[in-house]
C-alpha cells in the first residue's frame, strides 16, 4: 500500500537514486570492449545470446519496413503520423539562430550553431513497445538536421523488429535501423562497427546496462542524460479527484518496479482517498504486478501545511514529471523551478504528453532536474564561436592581452600578439 507521511523528511524522499552499479558494471564493461574489438561479429552474438535471434543481417531491409506497415491498422497509422505532427510543430519552435556583432574599432563577433553528423538513437525493447519513443528521439534531430539518423532497437526472439517501432522510425525520419540492444547496441554507436557507423551523439532512454553503457562511452561521444527509473510527482488540493489521481501515480507506476509515484498535498482527506483508489485501480491493471511493487516501495503521499509548501518540496525532489492539480495551475507555474516536464490542471494527464502533445518525454530523473533538461533540438546541434580582429583592433586590445597573459605565465601567448605589433 502506499505510504502516508505527515512529517516530510528530505532523506526520505530524495534518496530515491540508484548508486550500487557494481554488480553490473563489470558485465558493461566486457561487452563495450568486445564489441569494440569484433565489431559485427560480436552483435550477432549477442542477439543470440539475449534476444534468442539467429540473424541473416543487422540491418531492416525495405522488405521488412512494408510488411511492418502492411500489419498495422490504419488507425493506429494515422494516430501515429498525428502525434508526430504535434511532436514536429513543438520542436521547430527550439530551433535557434546564430547571431553575428560589428563592434567599433573592426571587431566582429558571433556564434553559428552545426548539426552533428551522425545521431544515434536507442529505442527501447524489452517487455513492451515504444513507438513514442521514436517519434520522440529521432523527430528533433531530424529538425535540427543531422545528417545521418542512425536508430537501434532489440529485436523479438524470432530476429524481428516490432512492426509499431519501424513504423514509427519511417514517420519520423530515421535514415537506418538496426536489430540491435542493450550495452552492446550503445557501444556499436560510439566505436563504429563494420555495418553501423560511429555517432557523434547517442540519445534515448533504456535498462540499467544502456545507462551504464552511455555512461561509460561519455566523453568519446556526447549522450542526453543518464535515465534511471520512471517518476511522478502530483501537488493536488483537496478539491482534486481522488479516482484522477491514483490513476495518474499509477501510470508512472506501470512503468518499471523501480518506478516512482508521489503525492503531495495540504489536505488529509485527498490523502487518504487516494490512498483507498490506488488500492481498489491497482486490482485491474493488466500490469499489476509491477505497478504493484513500484507503489509498495517508492510510492509516497505527503501530507503539507499548504500548496506553496507542496510545491516547494517538488523543487527538492525535481521530478520527471510534474503534475499540478490545481484551480489556477498558471498562477503557481513561475514557483516551479525544477521539474522535467509540468503537467498544468485537472485534466492534463501526464499520458498526454507521454504521447501526443508535442513537448518531448525524454526527461531527466533522479533530481537531475535540478541541473538538465528534456531532449530537445539543442541536443544535436553544437555552437561554435567566431571572432574576427583588424590589425588596429589589436592594436587596441594589445597591452591587456600582453599584461593579462603574462600574469598567469603564459609569454608564449603574450608574445602571439607582440609579433603581430612589432611589440617583441
Amino acid at each position: 500500500m502506499i505510504k502516508i507521511y505527515k512529517d516530510y523528511r528530505k532523506d526520505q524522499i530524495l534518496s530515491r537514486r540508484i548508486d550500487d552499479y557494481a554488480e553490473y558494471e563489470a558485465a558493461v564493461k566486457s561487452i563495450l570492449e568486445d564489441v569494440k574489438a569484433r565489431g559485427d561479429e560480436a552483435l550477432f552474438s549477442y542477439a543470440k545470446k539475449f534476444d534468442g535471434a539467429t540473424l541473416s543481417s543487422l540491418e531492416v531491409t525495405e522488405e521488412e519496413f512494408a510488411a511492418a506497415e502492411e500489419e498495422l491498422s490504419e488507425d493506429f497509422k494515422a494516430v501515429v503520423r498525428a502525434s508526430a505532427k504535434n511532436i514536429a510543430y513543438f520542436h521547430e519552435r527550439q530551433k535557434k539562430q546564430g547571431f553575428e556583432v560589428e563592434r567599433e574599432g573592426g571587431v566582429v563577433l558571433g556564434q553559428k550553431y552545426t548539426p552533428v553528423a551522425v545521431a544515434g538513437v536507442y529505442v527501447p525493447g524489452g517487455t513492451a513497445s515504444y513507438p513514442s519513443t521514436v517519434l520522440m528521439d529521432i523527430i528533433p534531430a531530424k529538425i535540427a538536421g543531422v545528417g545521418q539518423i542512425v536508430m537501434v532497437t532489440p529485436v523479438k526472439a524470432g530476429g524481428k523488429v516490432r512492426a509499431e517501432i519501424l513504423y514509427a522510425a519511417k514517420v519520423a525520419g530515421a535514415d537506418r535501423v538496426f536489430k540491435v540492444g542493450g550495452a552492446q547496441a550503445i557501444a556499436a554507436l560510439a566505436y563504429g562497427t563494420q555495418s553501423i557507423p560511429k555517432a557523434d551523439v547517442i540519445v534515448g532512454p533504456g535498462n540499467i546496462y544502456v545507462a551504464l553503457a552511455k555512461k561509460l562511452v561519455y566523453g568519446l561521444v556526447n549522450v542526453d542524460m543518464i535515465a534511471g527509473p520512471s517518476e511522478i510527482l502530483i501537488v493536488a488540493d483537496g478539491k482534486s479527484d481522488p479516482v484522477f489521481v491514483a490513476a495518474d501515480l499509477l501510470s508512472q507506476a506501470e512503468h518499471d518496479k523501480l518506478a516512482s509515484a508521489v503525492l503531495v498535498t495540504d489536505s488529509e482527506a485527498l490523502a487518504l482517498s487516494v490512498q483507498a483508489e490506488v488500492e481498489r485501480q491497482l486490482c485491474c491493471m493488466e500490469r499489476q504486478e509491477i505497478a504493484r511493487a513500484s507503489v509498495d516501495v517508492n510510492g509516497k503521499i505527503i501530507i503539507c501545511d499548504n500548496i506553496l509548501q507542496a510545491v516547494e518540496i517538488a523543487n527538492e525532489i525535481a521530478p520527471e514529471h510534474l503534475e499540478l492539480c490545481v484551480d489556477d495551475p498558471m498562477a503557481l507555474l513561475p514557483q516551479v523551478k525544477n521539474a522535467g516536464s509540468v503537467f498544468l490542471g485537472r485534466y492534463t494527464p501526464e499520458a498526454i504528453g507521454d504521447y501526443f502533445a508535442g513537448p518531448n518525454h525524454t526527461l531527466p530523473t533522479g533530481g537531475a532536474a535540478k541541473f538538465s533538461s528534456p531532449l530537445s533540438v539543442d541536443d544535436f546541434v553544437k555552437k561554435t564561436q567566431y571572432i574576427y580582429y583588424t590589425k588596429s583592433a589589436l592594436e587596441g586590445a594589445a597591452d591587456c592581452v600582453i599584461k593579462f597573459a603574462q600574469s598567469e605565465g603564459l609569454y608564449g601567448h603574450a608574445n602571439s600578439v607582440k609579433v603581430r605589433l612589432n611589440k617583441a
